[in-house]
């Protein structure tokens, strides 16, 4: 089975705590590693609060890309962290993809996808999403320019997720799936508020419905409803999400995927036998949230 790579982020933290890291959960022998702590990586890093730990996760080549919210953090095989590099529309990035030569970047903050140069390792694209709130549009800029959007965070992007047919593209205020055909964006399927990690699969949809603690996967013949498991915790506080928000979401074959939950699990289901066949608990800490998942 696969080995699997996920952030975490602890909400509320006290000075001194851990804010979360980096964990290696081996689905095999369910053995679970944690090669990064954020308060290790934390030196000369912005503030506390909602701004600080890892998020979204991506491997390329030998390199692992993990972005924090203002930054895009390189770590080599053994977890060092080899480079770091940031843009002035990067505000509290999400979620992040590689596609053919680019990683993409999902900056919440400015409510754009930013385009990190694998091969010159600059950012040298960059997209906004606008909406009146009935029609979504795209509008290119210069990442690298002073002319691009205002920090509003509108649609609270998070997820983006690329593959020759287009770039897709969810918050969890745009209330659906958009698709990007690099001219204009469309309407993929329409989303509950709130949904978390949206991408095509198979012939359908999949995404974390994190209101309703569910995974969910819709398709003109199947719709499925995949909840997601409960753990004791302890420690809550206020601003801890509750058990079940479900954040953190991948593709592992043609029938399994893993996906995140409070506190700090990841679980595996079967698409084809439609439930949970293994799920990992990393922490008891009710305050500790998965943010991201990636083979």
């Amino acid at each position: 089975m696969a080995i699997l790579i996920a952030t975490s982020i602890l909400r509320e933290s006290k000075p001194g705590e851990s804010h979360g890291g980096v964990y290696l959960i081996n689905l095999e022998s369910n053995r679970v590693l944690k090669p990064v702590d954020w308060n290790a990586l934390d030196t000369g890093r912005q503030g506390g609060g909602g701004e600080r730990g890892l998020r979204g996760i991506a491997c390329h080549g030998d390199k692992i890309y993990i972005a924090a919210s203002d930054e895009l953090v390189v770590f080599d095989q053994a977890f060092n962290a080899v480079a770091s590099f940031r843009n002035a529309y990067l505000e509290d990035c999400q979620g992040i993809c590689v596609f053919e030569r680019h990683l993409f970047l999902a900056s919440a903050g400015y409510d754009a996808i930013l385009g990190f140069n694998l091969e010159t390792e600059t950012f040298d694209w960059a997209l906004r999403i606008v909406t009146d709130g009935r029609v979504f549009g795209a509008r290119r800029f210069d990442p690298n320019g002073d002319e691009g959007p205002l920090l509003i965070n509108k649609l609270g992007l998070g997820k983006v997720h690329c593959e020759p047919g287009g770039m897709y593209v969810s918050g969890t205020r745009t209330g659906a799936l958009l698709h990007f055909s690099g001219e204009r964006v469309g309407v993929r399927a329409t989303l509950p508020q709130g949904a978390h990690d949206a991408r095509p699969c198979r012939e359908g949809i999949l995404f974390n419905d994190t209101q309703a603690g569910a995974v969910r996967f819709e398709s003109p013949d199947t719709r499925m409803a995949l909840p997601m498991p409960r753990f004791p915790s302890h420690q809550s506080a206020q601003g801890s999400p509750k058990p079940t928000f479900g954040r953190g979401l991948c593709v592992i074959s043609e029938h399994e995927i893993a996906a995140g939950s409070s506190p700090a699990t990841i679980s595996i289901y079967d698409l084809d036998a439609g439930e949970a066949v293994k799920a990992v608990n990393l922490s008891p800490d009710g305050r500790q949230a998965i943010h991201g998942v990636e083979v």
